[in-house]
Order: C-alpha cells, then structure tokens, then sequence
C-alpha cells in the first residue's frame, strides 16, 4: 500500500508541477478550454499565492512530503497530511468554483489524487490496527 501511495503522491506533485508551470507561464495553456475551464485564469488569480508563494508549489512540497511519510511507514503522520491536504484542496475548490467560477483541470485532477490517497491511507492505517490487535489477541 505505501508504495501505491507514493506512486500517487509523485502523481500528484507531477501534476503540481504542472499548475506551477501555469502560474509562471505568460502564454497560451494547453488546459484552457472554456470560459469555465481555465487553467491559466485560476492560476493567475489572486487565490493562486499564498503570502507570495504559489499554491502549486506548496502542492508540490506536499506530495514529495506524503511520499516521503508512505515509503518510511509512518501510516498515522500520511492520514493526517492526507487529511489536511484533502481540506486545502477542498478549500481551494470551493474557491474556484464559488469565487473565479472557473475551474483549472489540473487542479481537479489534483484533488481526484488527494482525495485517493486519503480513502487509501485511512484503509492502509485501519487494516494495520487490526492486523496488530489479530497479532495481540492470538498471542
């Protein structure tokens, strides 16, 4: 499960990546479709910077960092960084859809990973638990 969830989490800091490439990118974005989907209009809004550093970059910063805590096993410390980034993403969506009212496609597929490796944290820590009661009980 941890190496799923690393996997997943470089996804996720490729895809970062990627919206940061947008956030410094003056021209024309391969992810802008549509006056609903605009990569390049969320991502030079005034949401997209958090005092002066970019979301993207902190979304980068936070999925090495969630690859990092799988591949060491600290299953507790990746549902708790899973959880908070699940609740920034969440934030963030709410920005773009209630706010800019235009979404960034890269952002929805970060949110799609966040969301993943929450539901696969979560289970990766609950099956560790019982296997370690198992162990207790039959001991």
């Amino acid at each position: 499960m941890r190496y799923l969830i690393a996997f997943l989490a470089l996804a996720g800091a490729v895809v970062s990546a990627l919206a940061l490439h947008v956030h410094y990118s003056t021209g024309p974005q391969i992810c802008s479709f549509n006056e609903k989907w605009d990569c390049g209009m969320v991502n030079h809004s005034p949401f997209a910077e958090i005092y002066h550093v970019p979301v993207a970059a902190i979304g980068v910063a936070g999925y090495v960092a969630l690859a990092g805590l799988a591949l060491a096993r600290w299953r507790w410390l990746v549902v708790a960084a899973s959880l908070v980034g699940l609740g920034f993403a969440l934030y963030l969506s709410h920005i773009e859809r209630d706010i800019i009212m235009v979404w960034c496609l890269y952002c929805v597929i970060s949110q799609g990973i966040i969301a993943l490796i929450t539901l696969l944290s979560l289970v990766w820590a609950a099956l560790t638990q019982l296997g370690k009661r198992r162990l207790k009980n039959s001991a």
